[in-house]
């Protein structure tokens, strides 16, 4: 850690929500394996697990800010972002594990590069598996291919695999148009410049939006294989895990993220093809699970159903 008076290398900022336990881990880990100077600032989006109490009673020099209500990860991180007194900001997930110095790796590794704005690193959902982080800008058209679930046929026409790279091993460094915020360092410097995270996304797009804008500010925003971190819940959640409340949440924050940048046609064509999407797939799932009930299809109608009754009458699932 850091005194008080001195300014540290970086602020790590973690929003949390319910992870007391991953948390811990985290944050252990940043101790272990951090040499340079750092400060940790944990901001609590209203936890109901004891998250605050373990902080106060494990980690005594932490910066906490408690807040009352579930404020998202846009605000949250800003709330973390405006008391940061580092050189570097880093965004990090509750649920990771930093390996081999790599806040280390990373600080030294941007510090070298004045014309990155954004630095991701490589993250491992296991001890042989590389999940695939970072992706291509969410607008119309990759949207379009997600949706639709086109990806699937990227073997035979790989230009359908280009919203998340899907060419790519994250073995290389490689400019990208949006680095994940599960790991995301970006020099002080550029926040001054291009601002804070959009408040208008409670959780989703607001990274993709971060990095639009910190590409048309003229930097680069960089994947770099440089370090490496443990992601716990990392990899693809199976249908039947994803909540309505957050698949719907998903949805919104993308046509708040194509309104901003593509305008009102853009945000039309996105709504008509989420609409489209998920009507198809009621259509198909929706008597399948009359004929063959399964949990996962079940959870299939369960999302198609949100999804509709938000897009077409504005009507959010309740917690």
């Amino acid at each position: 850690m850091v005194s008080e008076y001195l300014e540290p290398e970086v602020s790590v900022i973690i929003v949390n929500w319910n992870t007391r336990d991953l948390l811990s881990d985290c944050i252990q880990s940043i101790y272990r394996e951090t040499s340079i100077s750092h400060e940790v600032i944990v901001i609590d989006n209203f936890s109901s697990d004891g998250s605050v109490e373990m902080l106060r009673d494990k980690f005594s020099d932490i910066r906490i800010i408690e807040n009352n209500e579930n404020r998202g990860f846009a605000r949250a991180n800003n709330q973390g972002i405006e008391i940061a007194r580092g050189k570097h900001i880093l965004l990090l997930n509750p649920d990771t594990i930093i390996l081999e110095n790599a806040i280390d790796r990373m600080v030294l590794w941007l510090s070298d590069k004045p014309d990155v704005g954004c630095v991701g690193c490589q993250v491992w959902e296991t001890d042989r598996d590389i999940q695939r982080t970072c992706f291509a800008d969410p607008g119309p058209i990759n949207l379009a291919i997600v949706t639709f679930g086109l990806m699937r046929l990227a073997d035979r026409f790989p230009v359908l695999g280009r919203p998340w790279y899907l060419e790519w091993d994250r073995c290389s460094e490689r400019d990208v148009d949006v680095v994940s915020g599960m790991f995301m360092l970006v020099s002080r410097l550029v926040i001054e410049r291009v601002g804070l995270l959009d408040e208008k996304f409670f959780v989703y797009a607001e990274e993709a939006d971060w990095c639009r804008r910190i590409r048309k500010a003229g930097w680069r925003c960089v994947f770099a294989p440089e370090a490496r971190i443990l992601h716990l819940d990392g990899g693809s959640k199976s249908t039947a895990q994803i909540k309505p409340r957050m698949h719907v949440q998903m949805q919104k924050s993308h046509l708040i993220y194509v309104r901003k940048h593509y305008g009102w046609t853009g945000y039309l064509l996105v709504k008509t093809f989420l609409i489209v999407s998920a009507t198809l797939r009621l259509g198909v799932f929706g008597p399948l699970q009359l004929i063959r009930p399964d949990e996962t299809t079940w959870a299939r109608v369960r999302l198609s159903r949100a999804t509709l009754r938000y897009l077409l009458m504005g009507r959010e699932p309740t917690p």
